[in-house]
C-alpha cells in the first residue's frame, strides 16, 4: 500500500495528465470512434494485432508482417476518424512513456 504522500502525488500527477491537451485530444477521439461500435471493434482488432506484432520475440519477417497488417486494415486505417484516433492514442502513449522514463531516471532506477 502506498503511503499518503505518494498517493497524493500520484493523484496530482493523474489530474495533470487528465487536463493535458494530449489526453483531452485522445479522450475526444476515443469518444468519436466509440460512437461507431463496428468501427471501434475493427480498430481494436487492429490494435491487438499491432501490439502482438510489436511485442513478438522474433524480428524475423517483421517488416513483411507489418506491411501485411497495414494492407489487411488499410480501409480502416485510412478512415479519417480512425487515423485521428490512432494519432491521438500514439501521442498519449508517448507522453506516458516520457513520464515513466522521467520517474525512472530521477530515481536512478535501472
Amino acid at each position: 500500500m502506498l503511503d499518503k504522500t505518494i498517493t497524493d502525488a500520484v493523484k496530482e500527477l493523474t489530474q495533470a495528465v487528465k487536463t493535458s491537451q494530449i489526453y483531452r485530444e485522445y479522450e475526444m477521439q476515443l469518444i468519436k470512434v466509440k460512437k461507431h461500435p463496428e468501427l471501434y471493434e475493427s480498430v481494436n482488432e487492429f490494435r491487438v494485432k499491432n501490439f502482438e506484432l510489436q511485442t513478438q520475440e522474433s524480428s524475423d519477417g517483421l517488416y513483411e508482417k507489418a506491411e501485411k497488417l497495414e494492407q489487411e486494415y488499410e480501409n480502416i486505417i485510412e478512415n479519417p476518424m480512425v487515423s485521428d484516433f490512432l494519432r491521438a492514442e500514439l501521442a498519449f502513449c508517448r507522453m506516458m512513456q516520457e513520464v515513466n522514463i522521467y520517474i525512472a531516471q530521477e530515481l536512478d532506477f535501472e
